[in-house]
């Protein structure tokens, strides 16, 4: 969608002195680059030293390699799947085409590409997601396991073709910092997954041209860094990205410094962007487990090129993984918080490889497992890789990590309540924590007080994702809205005020008061928000183990208001509603389970599934995807004198 001027007044808004000051900088920088496009200095001889360690493919379980090779093969027949769309077009791709819209970027300097504007540009996210090039870091995998050349010619023709379809500073690829970062660490791991191909020294080293990327692209990024309100993962990916090329190409007259500056910068901005307990601010899952593959590819590069990386950086890492660890569910899956955009830092597996199974992997083989972890029985690639270049994590006295398996994170307002395993574990989420991270707190969510619940590892009232970032703002509204979470909604109003995509202008401040997880029979937790000033929402929850029941009671203290109360069931979920009872069935690994769900009386309560006008009763597995579901929305009034009471009991 295309931004309006509004909008940037309400951007302008949020935005701190320096920061505005560093954007007019920015703003004049790119006018004189117009015209101003240096060659990259004359490189002799130029070597890559960055390899792997010869017993790392060796490490690599032969399930892991297969399930890449099959993925590798189906991208060499040209199929691939980006955010939900099919494309048959990869064995020779148009790099600047949306194959959802049909449509393609202009061409022209890159700061004058409206990338905001779908009819003008198409998907952004379809055009530079094939663009980040990890596809190609698959097909270098696959040549690393099998020896077999057709994967690296393949890799080759795709650099030379993308590299002369994108000189620098034309087009929509050298729009924005995060997708530069990404492509450079995608070039650093395809150069040392090649690096026994007779070819990999043509291609990259002893090639001007890719040479001359490289260099462009590091120029970019030190020159047009994410700034004060934008500093979020994004500047993550941009220090890891110009830190790995750096280390890894440090073939210019400034990579010494250019190692050095974006060093300094993923240590601050590593630091900045996790709370103490480990939790990535933006309180975005997906988006933490972005961050914490981004770090962990940039301290392999510190290790395998021998620079020396502050224990800082380390230390977060260490407290992301703990983190991690401590929330996953008994299928190993996270929270579903906030925005999630299937972003990776690192890509050298295959299908069916479970991304959260991965980094628990990486953390255990470079931090160590604690007792309370959850077991991790999948296999994938990318963990030995890692491992052999990562030094092992120095154990010392000065770091304390959790005796036992964490429940709430104070800064980060979470909260886990959950029964034992045995029975089938009840899991649940609650969110009494800041809204995002920032002052746009671009990715979080109107969620205060939500709920998300499973059992056993299925979604049973459900957070229902993301979907989309562009171009449909209906769609962002839903997703991000208070009605589309498990939550309650005054007068027809969110919580928090949006002041446009990735922009909130009002943030609701919560307040944990209760989180009492220390009685395995039965487990609290109570919060309140002012998003709806001068009333005040409180919601109260009790998870009983013997019972396999949560109990749910929201209070509205202030003024009558008018209610909505949302439940939004998971898509295997099925739900018979009888006036303020429902009925939920569903199937797990081939056995019929069931739950009953009693809901306020004091509201008129009704079922919605698929709704489009306005939507209502959807679930986004992934971005770009979405199906119907259902949603209990409960409707009527709330004057202060009772509390709405909802029982959750899990049969059987």
């Amino acid at each position: 969608m295309a931004m309006n001027a509004g909008w940037y007044l309400r951007r302008l808004s949020r935005m701190g002195p320096s920061e505005v000051g560093g954007r007019v900088g920015d703003a004049v920088r790119r006018r004189c680059w117009r015209s101003a496009r240096p060659d990259c200095p004359r490189v002799t001889g130029a070597r890559f030293t960055a390899v792997l360690p010869a017993q790392a493919i060796a490490a690599v379980s032969p399930d892991a390699a297969k399930r890449l090779v099959a993925e590798a093969d189906r991208l060499m027949e040209g199929h691939a799947e980006f955010f939900g769309v099919a494309r048959h077009d990869l064995a020779d791709p148009d790099w600047w085409c949306d194959p959802k819209t049909g449509r393609r970027a202009p061409w022209g300097y890159a700061f004058d590409v409206p990338y905001r504007d779908e009819d003008a540009v198409g998907d952004i996210k379809q055009i530079w997601e094939p663009s980040r090039h990890q596809y190609l870091t698959v097909l270098a995998a696959a040549y690393a396991l099998t020896g077999n050349e057709r994967y690296a010619e393949r890799v080759a023709q795709h650099l030379r073709s993308w590299w002369t379809a994108n000189p620098p500073l034309r087009g929509v690829h050298w729009i924005s910092g995060i997708e530069l970062g990404i492509r450079l660490l995608s070039w650093v791991w395809i150069r040392r997954l090649l690096d026994g191909w007779p070819g990999a020294a043509d291609l990259f080293e002893d090639n001007p041209v890719a040479r001359n990327q490289i260099w462009h692209h590091q120029r970019w990024l030190a020159a047009f860094p994410s700034r004060g309100s934008s500093a979020n993962n994004h500047v993550i990916a941009e220090a890891a990205g110009q830190f790995a090329a750096a280390c890894a190409f440090g073939w210019f007259p400034s990579s010494a410094r250019w190692r050095a500056d974006a060093l300094r910068s993923l240590e601050r901005h590593l630091r900045s962007n996790t709370f103490v307990s480990g939790f990535n601010r933006e309180l975005a899952s997906e988006y933490h487990g972005l961050v914490l593959e981004l770090g962990l590819a940039a301290v392999a590069e510190a290790d395998a090129a021998g620079v020396p990386v502050p224990a800082s950086v380390r230390l977060v890492l260490l407290r992301m993984t703990d983190a991690l660890a401590a929330v996953v569910d008994n299928r190993l899956r996270p929270p579903r918080q906030g925005d999630a955009d299937d972003g990776h830092g690192l890509v050298v597996d295959g299908a069916g490889t479970d991304r959260w199974a991965s980094l628990l992997a990486t953390g255990d083989a470079v931090f160590g497992r604690l007792a309370w972890w959850p077991e991790v029985t999948g296999t994938d690639v990318r963990t030995p890789l890692l491992a052999a270049l990562i030094r092992p994590y120095a154990k010392n006295g000065t770091v304390t990590r959790p005796s036992s398996r964490p429940a709430h994170f104070a800064d980060a307002g979470m909260t886990i309540l959950r029964t034992p395993e045995e029975t089938g574990e009840i899991w649940c989420r609650c969110d009494g924590g800041p809204h995002g991270f920032l002052s746009i707190a671009a990715h979080a969510h109107a969620d205060a007080l939500s709920v998300e619940v499973r059992h056993d590892g299925v979604d049973v009232l459900a957070d229902p994702g993301t979907y989309c970032y562009h171009g449909q703002p209906e769609w962002r509204q839903y997703f991000r809205s208070t009605l589309g979470h498990n939550t309650l909604e005054l007068d027809g109003g969110d919580q928090s005020v949006s002041g446009g995509p990735f922009l909130w202008t009002r943030h609701a401040r919560s307040r944990v008061l209760v989180a009492d997880t220390s009685d395995a029979g039965a487990v609290r937790w109570c919060a309140e928000h002012d998003g709806y000033e001068p009333s005040v929402h409180r919601r109260r929850v009790e998870l009983t183990a013997a019972a396999k029941e949560l109990r749910v009671v929201d209070e509205v203290r202030g003024d009558r208001r008018a209610v909505r109360l949302a439940f939004h069931l998971g898509p295997a979920i099925t739900a018979d509603l009888v006036e303020n009872r429902a009925v939920l069935t569903w199937t797990r690994d081939g056995e019929d389970r069931s739950a009953e769900l009693d809901l306020p009386g004091q509201l008129t309560w009704r079922a919605h599934r698929g709704e489009t006008n306005p939507p209502l009763g959807w679930y986004s597995a992934g971005f770009g995807r979405k199906e119907p579901t259902t949603t209990l929305v409960g409707t009527g009034f709330a004057d202060g004198a009772q509390g709405f009471t909802t029982v959750l009991r899990f049969r059987g």
